[in-house]
């Protein structure tokens, strides 16, 4: 498919649903889900919302981990028309009070699970829990879709300020799930299998949206098992698998391996959300004779916005890849074009671009140039094959005695030691010299590694003024939903323990 998806997602359900086959597995034990079903299933639940007067386009909100009724919700207020807005649990209180106040749900799908962080979150005058057992078998006449109403509200994780948010169009999401089978051509012959919290956009985007548009199927597990993820991807005769690059790490910490089997039935796994250290993906594809594509992907995007090619094609190790089914390109500061090798920062604009930031035309101002490009405020440069290498984030430079250091930069120096499982520089505040840098590190269970060690490895590929002036070992580095390190949060971590 060469052309972005036309149509809604209810037009793409009805679709699998008359073509018929099984959409869904799950290793966890839940009973495989087809597309019928799924469409039938999601038909009565948005009669139901329909009914209890839930107007087209207004917020519903899921409170679900990873599981079989969590897709049925999903693909119920889709289907309905309304705006899918998904809680990230792990969050935090304050944010999904936050979520549930800003986005006006009326309505909220909870699971069991998650009653008592529904409880302590939501505001019982405006928000109300549904089950989707209670949707019953009236038929109610839906309301009419077009492609640009909304469907998808998704928060920023807001490591400044409040989160922001996101709101993807019918049009805007399918084009997120279009732009990942584009880049790996994924066909109706292939089972994804996702790990990723779908209230992710990585989750929902490229595994559930990929699928819906490829017409594969998806196995998907409650979450990520290091010691059962091979077996379990052997279980479910998957042929690809995205995950994270902090999964990566533990994956290479495990005693665990693919059978023959699955290593020949695997054609790929993809590494999204940060940037994958390049000894870590040669380590991992020489265990496990599985190939990496690393690739990028923004909420903002409905996920992915850059991709490496697959074998036999060019990875260019350290890149997250060129563009597939959007245009990418790097601009100064005054967002004028800049030539090729030239850092600036990475702009976007293509199908699968947000709409806006809900209620928050300024901030929505502010992320789009005025020809139309998305910002991502991410450092990059372009090579003149149009493989991007990104060097950091604008908001994450640390500024030491008037110059700019990249935080990746240290913490692909400190991935190149094999103990090192999780790594990440960070800026402290300095009255000498504005900020200066230190590293937190996570290293495998057993190692003798010294934080002295690390250091020497850092002044010997950095130089001393780039090196960190201490690494600190902590048991965990504080991550997102996505897997992501959170870098703003290390340095309040590492004063609490001193």
């Amino acid at each position: 498919m060469m052309e972005p998806p036309k149509g809604t997602v209810r037009d793409w359900l009805d679709l699998r649903a008359d073509q018929g086959g099984t959409g869904f597995v799950f290793p966890d034990g839940a009973q495989d889900l087809s597309w019928a079903e799924l469409r039938d299933s999601a038909k009565k639940v948005a009669g139901m919302l329909t009914r209890l007067g839930a107007q087209k386009g207004e917020s519903v909100a899921l409170i679900y981990p990873n599981c079989r009724e969590a897709l049925v919700t999903l693909f119920s207020v889709l289907y309905g028309g309304f705006r899918a807005t998904m809680i990230n649990l792990v969050a935090g209180d304050s944010a999904v009070a936050y979520a549930l106040e800003h986005s006006g749900a009326r309505f909220a799908f909870v699971h069991p699970d998650q009653a008592e962080l529904f409880g302590r979150t939501a505001d019982p005058a405006v928000t109300k829990p549904l089950q989707i057992a209670d949707a019953g078998d009236a038929d109610t006449e839906l309301y009419d879709l077009t492609p640009e109403d909304h469907a998808l509200l998704m928060y920023t994780s807001g490591t400044t300020g409040r989160p922001k948010g996101v709101v993807h169009t019918h049009s805007s999401l399918l084009a997120g799930g279009w732009t990942t089978a584009v880049a790996h051509e994924l066909t109706d012959t292939d089972r994804g299998f996702c790990v990723l919290p779908i209230y992710h956009i990585n989750g929902l985007c490229v595994t559930v949206m990929g699928t819906l548009v490829s017409g594969g199927s998806l196995a998907m597990c409650e979450r990520f098992s290091a010691s059962r993820f091979w077996e379990n991807l052997g279980k479910t005769q998957a042929t690809w698998f995205s995950v994270v690059p902090t999964i990566i790490s533990h994956l290479l910490q495990s005693d665990t391996n693919p059978d023959s089997q699955t290593r020949q039935r695997l054609r790929f796994g993809r590494s999204a959300s940060s940037a994958l250290a390049p000894d870590v993906q040669r380590a991992f594809e020489e265990r496990f004779d599985v190939p990496i594509v690393e690739t990028m992907g923004l909420t903002e995007t409905a996920a992915q916005i850059l991709s490496n090619p697959l074998p036999p094609g060019v990875r260019k190790i350290g890149s997250p890849g060129v563009a597939y089914g959007n245009d990418a390109a790097i601009r100064d500061a005054n967002q004028r074009p800049v030539p090729h090798g030239t850092e600036g920062e990475l702009v976007i604009r293509g199908p699968n671009v947000m709409l806006e930031y809900l209620k928050d035309p300024d901030a929505t101002a502010g992320t789009f140039t005025a020809d139309g490009w998305l910002r991502t405020g991410d450092l990059a440069r372009m090579d003149e094959d149009g493989y991007v290498y990104v060097t950091g984030r604008l908001k994450e430079l640390i500024i030491k005695g008037g110059e700019n250091i990249a935080p990746r930069e240290i913490d692909e120096a400190l991935y190149s030691h094999p103990d090192v499982v999780e790594a990440a520089a960070f800026a402290r505040p300095c009255r000498s010299y504005g900020e200066t840098v230190e590293a937190a590190v996570k290293i495998r269970e057993g190692s003798e590694l010294t934080p002295l060690t690390l250091l020497e490895i850092c002044e010997t590929k950095l130089g001393r003024f780039k090196s960190p002036d201490e690494v600190h070992i902590l048991r965990d580095l504080p991550k997102g939903p996505s897997g992501k390190i959170q870098r703003n949060r290390i340095l309040e971590i590492v004063d609490a323990r001193t």
